[in-house]
């Protein structure tokens, strides 16, 4: 092997992935820290251990195969025992006719290969992994199949403090709760069936079903849970909330957990929630710029109220949260109200409502009106005693961010009037309203130009002008989705005298909604459809996630594009 690892360093230096100095320092920090040479380059950051392996396959001709591009089944853990594979660093692949694909680490050890051959009594194929990639396939798949322990055993020494980091129900939680972060999942589904166990994870607002520990270590799975969200581990018939806080990749990630109880046994999920640190901007939430411009200068308003709406998992919350960014200075008081606290921000006073108690939102919001507070986030306006509240507060001197639940960025006005708050407390607080959807990213990774049908482009009234529309072919990086991440699509309803006084005046919400597209707002479905001919994602996301009402639809598409431009 170090022979091999000569002659790697060596093509790595004439293709000039590396240099003499670079490598002259990694042989010596290799001696200090009694490692190979290719290893210290990877622990300097001079190379990835996926281009060591595929500079390995050029050099030796042997087959590389990316490990992110496949679902590998985590039952092939049964056809190699968990020593052998971690001693010879090898995990059956594939397993088809006699033919076992086995991924090693080092697939030129022919001594290896004889014996996984003998052990599986198949031939064999090696073909080349990236290491550390490999390593978390056999640490991943060994714990999930082993999560099958047995259930009553699990249970007792759960609830006797008795688990420890070496319990197969242990591991396998925690390769569960890894593999979710590592793939972005913002939701993890945990089902039991008669016979099976169901593992999904939701990705970009879909979800995907994923490779899950057997319906026997359903119950050791829960009772681990349980202890580690602080729940009732004799509690099996009704419904249990708690939270937890893992780390991974050196980040401490929440994690919110449901538990009810069905007939097959309680049913879990999980929602993972961002650090604080994670929240970027405006921006790369994939906002218009001269939205984000407008959004800006409301924030920086002394007082008032702004809202922004949308359907439950509309990424309503982030973008709250990104406007707390920007206003969380040391000389703003900023403070508040969720159901639950979602993410943690240093120096932001945040309170959990908790109805058990009498602490709701309009409760709470009047207790930290006592707080001197400058900046106000209620989570969400619920009924009509915190819709009147917030009103107040903004009139008082406070600029309050709060969220509605409504199809558009006008119905927030008749839903505002709906929850008792009169027509001159709205004109004198609201100042705007941002109403947004989620759409899917096309993956950068497999992106193609893409046509789409006759019907679908005369619907967005570009049938004479589709350049710039691009789709995912799909490829293993977004699970064969063609889609990877999320972009925000939004419409920001501003008020101005005009507004005012058709809100004065009663009007209707169609009424509204023309006044508002008269007045140069851009509906959400063109700021789509922007997101599209700029290659971020696709016609048929938009047509699925947005919805084209009635007041736009009195003439042809076309001529709706050329009004709205």
């Amino acid at each position: 092997m170090i022979q091999r690892n000569d002659f790697v360093l060596s093509a790595m230096l004439e293709e000039g992935i590396i240099t003499q100095e670079q490598l002259d320092a990694a042989s010596a920090y290799a001696k200090e820290q009694d490692m190979t040479v290719p290893r210290a380059l990877v622990a300097q950051g001079v190379v990835s251990h996926r281009q060591i392996a595929i500079c390995m396959a050029e050099i030796f001709e042997c087959p590389f195969v990316d490990l992110e591009a496949f679902e590998i089944n985590i039952r092939n853990t049964q056809l190699l025992p968990q020593s052998s594979a971690q001693r010879l660093h090898a995990f059956p692949l594939f397993a088809f006719d006699g033919l076992v694909t086995v991924g090693m680490a080092d697939p030129l050890d022919l001594a290896a290969v004889d014996q996984l051959r003998r052990m599986l009594k198949a031939e064999v194929d090696p073909v080349l992994c990236e290491q550390q990639a490999l390593s978390e396939l056999i640490a991943r798949g060994y714990s999930l199949s082993a999560g099958g322990m047995d259930a009553t055993t699990a249970a007792v020494e759960s609830e006797a403090g008795l688990v420890t980091g070496e319990e197969p129900v242990v591991a396998a939680v925690n390769q569960i709760m890894a593999q979710a972060a590592r793939e972005g999942a913002s939701d993890i589904h945990i089902g039991p069936d008669e016979h099976d166990l169901h593992l999904r994870f939701r990705i970009d607002g879909r979800l995907h079903q994923r490779q899950g520990p057997p319906k026997s270590g359903h119950s050791g799975l829960v009772q681990r849970l349980k202890v580690m969200a602080s729940l009732d581990l004799t509690q099996t018939r009704r419904p249990q909330d708690g939270k937890f806080r893992f780390t991974h990749a050196g980040k401490p990630i929440d994690v919110r957990l449901s538990l009810i109880p069905t007939i097959y046994g309680e049913n879990i999920v999980m929602r993972l929630l961002a650090s604080g640190a994670s929240i970027k901007d405006f921006q790369d939430l994939g906002i218009a710029s001269d939205t984000i411009e407008k959004i800006e200068s409301l924030i920086t308003k002394p007082h008032g109220l702004l809202l922004v709406t949308g359907p439950t998992g509309s990424g309503k919350t982030t973008t709250l949260y990104t406007a707390i960014k920007k206003l969380n200075s040391p000389d703003r008081n900023v403070m508040t109200i969720e159901d639950p606290v979602e993410i943690r921000l240093p120096m932001v006073r945040q309170l959990q409502v908790n109805s058990e108690i009498g602490l709701t939102f309009a409760g709470a919001l009047r207790s930290i009106l006592r707080q001197d507070p400058d900046v106000v986030l209620v989570g969400e306006i619920r009924d009509e005693e915190t819709a009147r509240i917030a009103c107040q507060a903004a009139l008082t001197g406070h600029f309050v961010l709060s969220t509605l639940h409504t199809n558009d960025a006008p119905g927030a006005i008749g839903r505002l009037r709906d929850m008792g708050c009169p027509p001159f407390a709205i004109n004198a607080a609201l100042v705007g309203v941002l109403a947004q959807r989620l759409l899917r990213s096309i993956c950068t990774s497999c992106a193609a130009p893409d046509t789409p049908d006759e019907i679908m482009l005369r619907r967005f009234g570009i049938e004479h002008d589709p350049a710039g529309l691009m789709r995912g072919a799909g490829c293993g990086k977004c699970m064969s989705s063609g889609y990877r991440g999320r972009i925000a699509a939004t419409e920001l309803f501003l008020m101005d005298r005009a507004m005012q006084v058709l809100i004065e005046e009663g009007g209707a919400a169609a009424t509204i909604r023309k006044a508002a597209l008269d007045s140069g707002m851009r509906p959400m479905w063109r700021d789509g459809l922007e997101k599209a001919r700029m290659g971020f994602t696709t016609l048929e996301e938009v047509a699925r996630t947005i919805a084209i009402d009635a007041v736009e639809t009195t003439d042809e598409p076309s001529k709706k594009l050329e009004r709205a431009a």
